[in-house]
């Protein structure tokens, strides 16, 4: 199981991530590329709330893939547009990580590589590994 700690010589955090994760042995990592909102279908919706829904959507997809969900990820980070309300953001990552607060970085970027995408993020996640007894 990942360990999760906010060292007491440091800050709390101040929102839903945690300062550190330990991944123990017996574990595989799951690096999953920046997901954008772009819905399967190849449209992009207009605003930063729903193109946000659409990249944890597609993040849950991608984990899925692979056979875990959202609890898995140990490391998030997040390119925003500058200019978009990032508590918007947070309210819909937080809403599709519940309880959850993997290790987390956010930047502003003055764009991203398709002019329409407002948002994307990337994560490395952990896939426990079984071995026959």
């Amino acid at each position: 199981m990942v360990a999760f700690l906010n060292p007491s010589a440091v800050h709390a955090p101040i929102g839903s991530y945690t300062h550190t994760a330990v991944v123990p042995a017996g574990t595989e990592l799951v690096f999953i590329s920046g997901q954008v909102g772009m819905r399967q279908d190849g449209s992009i919706p207009a605003t930063l709330s729903e193109q946000a829904e659409v990249v944890f959507g597609n993040l849950r997809a991608c984990l899925r893939a692979h056979g875990i969900d959202m609890d898995a990820v140990v490391k998030l980070t997040s390119y925003l547009v500058s200019g978009q309300d990032v508590h918007a953001m947070r309210e819909i990552r937080q809403r599709h990580f519940r309880t959850h607060c993997p290790t987390s970085t956010a930047v502003f970027v003055p764009a991203l590589v398709n002019p329409a995408f407002l948002l994307e993020v990337e994560a490395v996640a952990v896939k426990p590994t079984f071995t026959s007894v």
